[in-house]
């Protein structure tokens, strides 16, 4: 079977998984020239590959120096709170790592709005990526790690939130929705990516993944389209028969 959109990199399980996200990661920042950004995900999912890159081979594989780390949500809470996908991030690898300070960027949530921190998030991109208005012939975003949510979401793009209709903003706030308000790249900064990779495992996630590529659009993570390739790693609990 050929998925809707994108491929299959069908993972034995969990830890297969981050492994194999973890090799991806690493050889393709490793193959490049010259700067790569990374849009990090959040939840459960990464935390094993993110571990991976604090870990040999990948901790001396990985050009630390070229790579800069954003991330593609976050909870609107301190970065010491659990919640916070950056907090995860930076204990899970960046603070075991040889990562310039100045390669990581956080989401701001100390002092700000939410709409503040929104703002000067998408003002950090712009900077990153030296102009204020996508380019047809520039990524955007290198790669973009994505999770998949049992309801169809990815990132912060919730279903049935205003978030979802955004086109004229990089990053947006998302207020409702969930019980942490949130901060989410939007659809065209997601869809400026070079490659899209999402990250999907366990049985949970199976009929979501089903029914994403079997061609329903009906849900958030139905319109992300990279630029270059949208990669699928799922381990064969959430593959199900598309394993």
């Amino acid at each position: 079977m050929t998925p809707a959109f994108g491929t299959l990199r069908l993972c034995e399980d969990a830890a297969d998984l981050a492994r194999k996200g973890a090799a991806f990661l690493c050889d393709h920042a490793a193959s490049r020239a010259g700067q790569t950004v990374v849009a990090l995900s959040g939840g459960n999912t990464p935390k094993p590959l993110y571990e991976l890159l604090a870990q040999e081979p990948s901790k001396s594989k990985m050009p630390w120096d070229r790579v800069h780390w954003i991330m593609g949500d976050e909870r609107f809470v301190p970065p010491s709170d659990p919640a916070s996908n950056y907090g995860m991030a930076r204990a899970a690898f960046l603070s075991h790592v040889p990562v310039p300070p100045e390669n990581v960027h956080p989401v701001e949530t100390d002092g700000v709005t939410l709409d503040d921190a929104a703002r000067d998030y998408e003002t950090m991109l712009q900077g990153l990526y030296g102009t204020g208005t996508l380019q047809p012939g520039k990524p955007l975003l290198d790669i973009t790690l994505l999770g998949l949510g049992d309801d169809g979401h990815t990132a912060s793009l919730l279903p049935h939130e205003p978030v979802l209709q955004v086109r004229d903003r990089w990053v947006a706030a998302v207020p409702k929705g969930r019980v942490e308000e949130r901060i989410t790249l939007t659809y065209p900064a997601i869809n400026a990516s070079e490659i899209v990779a999402f990250l999907v495992s366990g049985e949970g996630k199976r009929d979501i993944l089903d029914k994403i590529l079997s061609g329903d659009d009906s849900f958030p993570a139905s319109h992300i389209r990279a630029r270059g390739q949208v990669l699928w790693f799922a381990d064969r609990d959430a593959a199900g028969r598309w394993a």
